[in-house]
């Protein structure tokens, strides 16, 4: 700092005057010209809408926010003739759009769309059974040229099958921008149609159909109208966006298919056993007596460990330990400052140790009862259109976030079973974006290691240390692993050496001797994200685009994340593609084959089924073929294939 300030005074001198507040600057100004009049207009609203300043939206009375919107006629249809007919006169358009309003187990309306003008809605009542509009939204979808708004939420109503072809334009709209975190009609509209509409919330608040409809019928029936009016605007725009991003395949391949997969597999759900789930809590709570008294011991004192405030006090304060972080609100101990720490402080280990059984026990063993449903199995819910990589993610609960690691985490397994005399089946990719790195790479060695099938991590160890292999030892591979896998992820050299608590140095001669050995992947990885900062985005081997705005960022570390987003997408994405693929082909041969095994989860790379004994051999065989060759690589895609009473048998 000395030598900078010596040589390069007049910067600073520059720099001083620059970030001085200017008080003499000649403006006139006016405190009435700056007088804030009404904020809360259409033009106002419209802006928030579309800038998408969601919770300020809502601050604006219901007639602003009811007043946007195109000037469409909603019309209400009641006759029953008058209904037979537009039906009739729906199935021989060329091009439609709908929406099944239906949820709770029940069906409060259709809304049909097929001209610029506006929307017809079907209320359930009198002639207009359930099953009636049900039936009629089927027999619309199986034209082949209906599009929706969200397709598998109207399954447990409409007996659809693979073969109808409906389509999706949430799904749509998620692929050609997946980084919103909605897609909603009225994000539809604004993004593709370029209209302003209230959304389902402005209407209808958080009413149920049927209430809504009950108690709000003029608001709901413009709900449903503009859902089917956006579902039909919006289709061949879509259309046409997907065709031009190159992305129709992977539409019409993956993702349509994949809505009946994944509502098939939530519809089987997963059985839990709820007292074994009951003593697991059990375990985890006496371990955690244990560790909260081993804790106060070795502090001296008695105290709240949740409390970040105490906690920081007593280990920083108190114990005197060095590296503590000073924030405004007292002393950071958040989980990346405890864990440097814990290899030299044997209480700090504790306490990691102490809340990750806390999280185990409130987030699984307490947290998952709740969603055992009267039928005594938990039905996730697994998203779609949620993550920017193309990610399948579950919610309600999350179950693929059941932790491995801890011996008391991998036991939580055991209490997820199939069904009764049915035995449990696991699915799992063996490295699978390895594998497709070295695919889409092309380097030789890496394409060698996985056609010989030989250990790619002490393999890559032997490489990068320049020793034999047999001499490879378990810190070693442990090291090279963390490299092949950081590598996939973008990895620089602090956060390797912070994942390994090695020196900056010794990890980035790690990398370097990595990109010595396998050339071609550095070349691939700077291709990657030179195309990337050319066009904007990062594309998988099945044309599967995520925008990277980051990329073009003036603030350095936001540009590090989108290079290192650009390296990881192609690899990430493309595995994500692959297990959709063969997710929907497994679906399919148990359907086509007469299998009685169910597919009941994915986890990423990992498919679970619960399989008959009679089936277990013939099953396996279809899962290992259909997944080790839904797709031709440079290398061979390996498949594990275990089998158990449980979850935890089986994996």
């Amino acid at each position: 700092a000395k030598k900078a300030l010596e040589e390069h005074r007049d910067l600073a001198e520059l720099s001083l005057k620059l970030a001085r507040i200017c008080v003499d600057a000649p403006i006139e100004f006016s405190m009435a010209d700056a007088k804030l009049e009404n904020l809360y207009t259409p033009e106002a609203y419209e802006c928030m809408k579309r800038l998408e300043f969601k919770s300020i939206a809502a601050r604006f009375g219901e007639g602003i926010r009811n007043e946007g919107g195109p000037e469409k006629q909603f019309v209400l249809v009641e006759d029953f003739s008058e209904a037979d007919a537009l039906f009739e006169k729906a199935k021989k358009e060329d091009h439609i759009g709908m929406e099944l309003l239906a949820e709770n187990g029940s069906v409060t309306a259709l809304a049909l769309s097929f001209e610029e003008t506006g929307s017809y809605i079907f209320l359930v009542g009198g002639f207009m059974t359930e099953s009636y509009i049900a039936g009629k939204y089927e027999e619309l979808c199986r034209t082949g040229h209906a599009w929706v708004l969200d397709l598998k939420h109207s399954l447990p109503f409409a007996k659809l099958s693979y073969g109808d072809t409906v389509y999706d334009a949430g799904v749509a709209a998620y692929l050609l921008n997946p980084l919103k975190d909605t897609y909603g009609y009225d994000d539809i509209a604004r993004d593709v149609l370029g209209m302003t509409v209230p959304s389902k919330t402005d209407l209808i608040k958080k009413m149920s159909y049927k209430d809504a409809c009950a108690k709000e019928q003029d608001n709901f029936t413009r709900m449903a109208g503009l859902m089917a009016y956006t579902a039909f605007a919006a289709g061949k725009p879509l259309s046409e966006r997907l065709a031009a991003e190159g992305m129709e395949d992977l539409y019409r391949n993956i993702e349509l298919p994949l809505i009946y997969t994944l509502f098939h597999m939530e519809d089987e759900g997963i059985a839990v056993r709820r007292e074994e789930l009951t003593a697991y809590g059990g375990k985890l709570k006496k371990q955690i007596a244990v560790l909260e008294k081993e804790i106060w011991e070795m502090t001296g004192q008695e105290f709240n460990i949740t409390s970040p405030k105490q906690l920081g006090e007593i280990l920083f304060e108190k114990m005197q330990i060095k590296g503590g972080k000073k924030t405004k609100t007292g002393y950071s101990t958040a989980a990346d400052v405890l864990e440097k720490l814990a290899p030299d402080y044997p209480v700090i280990q504790k306490i990691l140790d102490y809340r990750q059984y806390t999280k185990l026990n409130s987030t699984y063993a307490d947290g998952l009862g709740t969603y055992i449903k009267e039928d005594g199995r938990i039905h996730s819910r697994f998203n779609q259109t949620i993550t920017a990589t193309g990610r399948i993610s579950s919610t309600e609960p999350n179950l693929q976030n059941i932790p491995i690691r801890m011996e008391l985490g991998r036991e939580i397994r055991k209490v997820f079973v199939p069904r009764d005399g049915f035995l449990f089946l696991d699915a799992d990719y063996s490295q699978i974006e390895l594998r497709v790195l070295a695919h889409m790479s092309g380097d030789e060695r890496l394409i060698e290691a996985y056609k010989t099938a030989q250990d790619i991590h002490a393999i890559t160890a032997s490489q990068v240390f320049h020793i034999p292999l047999n001499e490879v030892t378990p810190l070693q591979r442990r090291n090279a692993k963390a490299v092949n896998f950081g590598i996939v992820y973008g990895q620089q050299a602090f956060g390797l050496a912070s994942s390994l608590g090695i020196g900056f140095k010794e990890a980035q001669e790690m990398i370097d001797r990595y990109f010595e050995v396998h050339p071609r992947v550095r070349e691939y990885l700077d291709e990657t994200v030179a195309e990337a900062k050319e066009t904007g985005y990062a594309v998988t081997m099945f044309g599967r685009k995520r925008h990277i705005p980051e990329l073009r960022a003036g603030n350095a570390v936001q540009r590090g994340f989108g290079e290192r987003t650009a390296m990881n997408h192609p690899m990430q994405g493309s595995a994500a593609d692959i297990i959709k693929l063969a997710m929907n082909e497994v679906a399919r041969r148990l359907a086509a084959d007469g299998f009685e095994s169910k597919l009941m989860l994915q986890v990423h790379d990992e498919l679970d089924f619960s399989v008959p004994r009679e089936e277990l051999e013939a099953l396996s065989a279809m899962v290992e073929e259909v997944m080790g060759g839904v797709v031709e690589l440079k290398v061979p895609l390996v498949v594990d294939v275990q089998s158990g009473a449980n979850w935890a048998q089986a994996h």
